[in-house]
């Protein structure tokens, strides 16, 4: 298994996830919460983050066999999803996350959808018709740390940060999600062809 591990996959795919679930961008949106009164439990919104992704990247699989999806065809579909996230990031504009009624916050819309969502599970996905699963899952485990941190130092993080620094950042990571996107579809389509060519 650790045969397959590399620097380079790893970084790439941490990158990647990052941008997908871009804690900071949602920190003032944990902020609103907390003045809320809402409830936000960075331990809980981390573990049940990370077991849902780490749940779909390995039963996704068995369910694109279920719907006879391949990887690749998934992977297109998934460079949208990003594409549309990446727009979200740079234009400023709301396509994802919605919140909906909120009770506790931990769970919504902390853990689904800004944390566990559906760009996330589509990256994660996408990701495995590219990079080995160690790197992907390594990627994972990093980012849930960082969320954690950033979740229980949320605070801390917008006073260093400012709120011009975290506008920066998520337009920064909204252009690097926008290229990986046009290089996941193009890197894909072209498999995805040549597959439907050789039928």
């Amino acid at each position: 298994m650790f045969s397959d591990f590399s620097w380079q996959q790893m970084t790439s795919a941490f990158i990647v996830l990052f941008a997908v679930i871009d804690i900071i961008g949602s920190i003032p949106i944990i902020i609103d919460l907390k003045e809320k009164g809402k409830d936000v439990n960075a331990t809980k919104a981390t573990l049940i983050s990370f077991a849902l992704l780490v749940g779909f990247f390995y039963a996704g699989d068995m369910l694109l066999k279920l719907f006879h999806v391949d990887i690749e065809s998934f992977a297109v579909a998934g460079a949208f999803v990003i594409f549309l996230l990446s727009l979200e990031m740079i234009l400023d504009i709301e396509i994802f996350k919605n919140q909906g009624p909120i009770k506790e916050a931990t769970l919504v819309p902390l853990v689904f959808p800004l944390l566990a969502g559906a760009g996330a599970f589509t990256t994660l996905l996408s990701l495995r018709a590219e990079y080995a699963s160690i790197n992907i899952i390594i990627a994972l485990v990093l980012n849930m740390i960082w969320v954690y941190i950033v979740v229980r130092l949320t605070g801390r993080v917008e006073r260093f940060l400012g709120k011009g620094g975290i506008y920066i950042i998520r337009k920064f990571f909204g252009i690097i999600l926008l290229a990986i996107s046009v290089r996941l579809f193009t890197a894909n389509i072209t498999q995805l062809l040549e597959s439907l060519q050789q039928g």
